[in-house]
């Protein structure tokens, strides 16, 4: 790992090279189909290979290489919704040593994540509301910090290249799989795909696996941002709330069950059927406050037994927080005051209703 300006970056590896060949070979395929296409076209004008030309640009169009990945379907904040919002991003972005985002998109998944689209680059902030109502003020800015840090620490399966290759394969991937219950006609065609469906498949293991390695280590490179950027202690917390994010999810299940259940008796006209939901998040933060510290020890000592996952995108969520406290202790860059609170939560207000 060598250090890049204000931010950490991994050194480039043999695997990550040979990612890197692989994707532009999967790249060159589409290319190769598209210009196919194009030549069939135009050399065989008024012949048979108007077909074979249709057919191939037809499958350039339909395997093209997505560099945008999908939105969430949370509200899209702009610049002008959310100004304090977007000012503690940049901060935290300038500390980090990268630049900020152009979209922030508020939702209900109990996750956090950033993503590059389209040529230029265009930088969009999933934030998960139920993760972020559930965070004390610095571990927020150890959120942002760490999904910043994502930009500058040289992870190959999230740029453009490498990330657009592995959902290209997936599309190829989906084209080629065999349609269940078939037809003699679609047994046939089955029998003709299983050859490709074998090579792509193989190509995106290979892909996949090749990308594992620098995917863990660029999360404990973000780790350290998170570090830097809050405090270690505030990143230490951050990894803590991992640990007990099921129980976000339980809550949030049976607080829908209770709303169902409560319109139902309203619409038999049950008086007490009704209850007031505002304070979703309030209820929310306090059943995490009310988690024991002996249940945090518990998931971690879990997770220890559990053991490492050499398939996983993620390094078990025990061993970031050992390695974050095996460091020397690190100073918040970034104070989240309650002032400053305040107005993000109000800029929020239209999400959390």
């Amino acid at each position: 790992m060598t250090r890049d300006g204000a931010g950490l970056r991994a050194r480039r590896d043999g695997a990550s090279v040979l990612a890197y060949v692989i994707a532009l070979a999967v790249h060159g395929v589409t290319a190769a189909l598209l210009f196919g296409g194009v030549a069939c076209l135009v050399w065989g004008w008024g012949s048979g290979l108007m077909l074979l030309g249709a057919v191939l640009l037809a499958m350039a169009v339909a395997l093209r290489p997505r560099l945008s990945p999908p939105l969430g379907d949370g509200t899209v904040l702009r610049r002008a919704d959310a100004p304090e919002l977007y000012a503690l991003v940049d901060e935290v972005a300038e500390a980090v040593g990268t630049r900020g985002v152009d979209t922030i998109s508020v939702g209900k998944e109990i996750n956090a994540g950033v993503m590059s689209r389209g040529l230029r680059g265009h930088r969009a902030l999933d934030l998960g509301l139920p993760l972020w109502e559930v965070l004390t003020p610095q571990q927020r800015v150890a959120l942002l910090g760490h999904e910043l840090g994502h930009y500058g620490n040289g992870d190959t399966r999230h740029g453009r290249v490498v990330g657009s290759a592995l959902r290209s394969l997936a599309t190829w991937r989906y084209y080629f799989l065999p349609t269940p219950r078939p037809s003699l006609g679609e047994m046939i065609v089955n029998a003709v795909y299983a050859v490709p469906l074998l090579l792509v498949q193989g190509t995106l293991t290979l892909l996949d696996h090749l990308t594992l390695r620098a995917t863990q280590r660029a999360e404990y490179l973000a780790d350290r941002e998170a570090a830097r950027t809050a405090s270690t202690e505030a990143a230490v917390g951050l990894m803590d709330r991992m640990l007990v994010l099921d129980s976000v999810d339980v809550f949030l299940r049976r607080e829908c069950s209770s709303a169902a259940l409560a319109g139902a008796r309203s619409a038999r006209g049950d008086a007490a059927g009704t209850r007031d939901g505002d304070d979703l998040w309030t209820r929310l933060a306090a059943h995490l406050a009310s988690v024991p510290e002996h249940e945090y020890e518990r998931q971690r000592r879990a997770g220890a037994r559990r053991g490492n996952s050499v398939d996983s995108t993620h390094p078990p969520t025990h061993l970031r927080r050992a390695c974050l406290l095996a460091g020397p202790p690190a100073a918040a860059a970034v104070v989240l005051d309650e002032v400053r609170q305040q107005r993000i939560a109000a800029e929020l207000a239209t999400a959390r209703a």
